[in-house]
């Protein structure tokens, strides 16, 4: 059997899928990956993107962080591709049971899943750091420099997880018990680098572990299938 055959049997006799997915999920959207050839890392800036993304470069260097941030990080123009349209409809399906995502574009609710675990915040949600109100990403967008509250005139903050930020408990313990009670996990579009991430993978007790990347990770040896596809094309064509 070729990789639609077995991944379209495995989903077949599958009952709670979780898929848990990264950077490489959004590259058909358009949305650069961080540490492909093509991707953020490989560009020319001042400092380099993990320091510009980091909780103190922030702080220390809040103008700089958003020259950059506006310039690659919003992508409000990106539509979801056909891996998250796909999980949106194995969710309404009752066959995939959460998502879970290192990635802050938000476009697995753009493409319907309701049950979506960001890891890593979303570039969707800004708050003010002084009196927390709530601002879309098209403000932030249209700001000027440093976007600042409209109320308390302080500097407003992306809920997205920087370099040296903790994950927030409530997304990282309901992506856990969703990943624990899973049969199948199928796992895409991530090196599976980035930690305490790529930690999750050890509470999946289930039946079948799927990894589809196009390029090798150190989880390959563990999963019970591995596909060396797009995300996108190959969960397109599965059929529910």
């Amino acid at each position: 059997m070729n990789s639609l055959e077995i991944l379209q049997k495995i989903i077949d006799e599958s009952k709670r899928i979780v898929f848990f997915g990264g950077a490489g999920v959004s590259t058909e959207s358009g949305i650069p990956d961080f540490r492909s050839v093509d991707g953020l890392y490989n560009q020319k800036y001042d400092y380099p993107p993990e320091e510009i993304l980091s909780h103190h470069f922030f702080v220390q260097n809040t103008k700089e962080f958003y020259r950059f941030y506006k310039d690659k990080m919003l992508c409000e123009n990106s539509q979801p591709n056909a891996a998250h349209l796909k999980c949106a409809e194995l969710e309404k399906a009752g066959r995939l049971t959460a998502v879970v995502t290192q990635n802050i574009d938000g476009l697995h609710q753009k493409a319907g899943s309701k049950r979506v675990y960001e890891l890593h915040g979303s570039v969707h949600r800004n708050y003010c750091t002084k009196c927390h109100k709530f601002f879309s990403m098209d403000y932030i967008k249209k700001s000027s420099d440093v976007p600042l509250c409209d109320e308390c005139q302080s500097i407003i903050k992306p809920d997205v997880v920087l370099y040296e930020e903790g994950l927030d408990d409530n997304t990282v313990n309901g992506a856990l018990q969703a990943i624990s009670t899973a049969d199948t996990m199928i796992v895409a579009g991530t090196s599976l680098t980035v930690y305490p991430a790529a930690g999750m993978l050890r509470y999946f007790n289930g039946k079948n572990l799927v990894l589809i990347n196009r390029d090798a990770t150190g989880y390959d040896s563990k999963a019970d299938y591995v596909f060396r596809d797009k995300v996108g094309e190959l969960l397109g064509k599965i059929k529910i």
